[in-house]
């Protein structure tokens, strides 16, 4: 597949192209200061390397044309803290876009809006145990992004990821679920920003979840 990824220099969207380059796909890498990332992402990927995109996510020409004749676009955009209102604007764009495109997205979203098993329906959101303070204004624009995601007429796919999302190994394993945060015997939620990227790609291949969201864990 030719696949368009927004986010590309962050810490997920950087996996996320490895993913992809080592399964055949065609990638471009979208990032909005190639003076910064293209050097990181040539040494990252040296036998593959991406075709690097320049543009913003938020911007609707930009989004068109880094779009226009790709398969697939995948998104794993953050904003900076203090900016996380920037993540909807973005969002929607991309909707918009890829929707005119006739171009399926796939989007890296947020653990916010998942229910804690055994809580009575309480989101991740309102619960300290999952989501400490800090976190909370992002786990808001995620929470938002989703909704945006419910009320487009594009093809997407919303991944939620579990509550610890760090960077780790890939293990190539992964439990899918649906709209429940997973939790593992011990009461953990977690996953590799790699093993992420599998479940991402995995999914790109082998849709199971158009239109709605699902959720990986160990």
């Amino acid at each position: 597949m030719r696949i368009t990824v927004f986010g590309a220099a962050g810490a997920v969207g950087s996996r996320v192209v490895a993913e992809a380059l080592s399964r055949g796909h065609h990638v471009t890498a979208v990032v909005r200061d190639p003076s910064r990332h293209q050097p990181a992402l040539t040494a990252a990927h040296p036998d593959t390397a991406a075709t690097l995109g320049v543009g913003d996510a938020s911007d609707p020409a930009d989004a068109a044309r880094l779009i226009a004749g790709h398969d697939l676009v995948i998104t794993a955009v953050r904003p900076a803290p203090g900016h996380e209102a920037d993540l909807v604007t973005a969002t929607q764009t991309l909707l918009s876009a890829a929707h005119h495109a006739a171009t399926r997205i796939l989007l890296v979203g947020g653990a916010a809006t998942l229910t804690v098993p055994g809580s009575g329906a309480t989101m991740v959101l309102d619960d300290p145990a999952h989501l400490p303070a800090a976190y909370r204004p992002i786990a808001l624009a995620c929470a938002a992004q989703l909704q945006a995601c419910r009320a487009s007429d594009a093809d997407w796919t919303y991944l939620s990821p579990a509550a610890q999302l760090l960077p780790g190994t890939r293990t190539g394993t992964y439990r899918l679920g649906a709209d429940e945060l997973l939790l593992d015997a011990d009461g953990t939620s977690a996953i590799s920003m790699e093993d992420l990227a599998v479940a991402l790609l995995d999914e790109a291949e082998h849709p199971r979840h158009r239109r709605t969201r699902f959720t990986v864990a160990y």
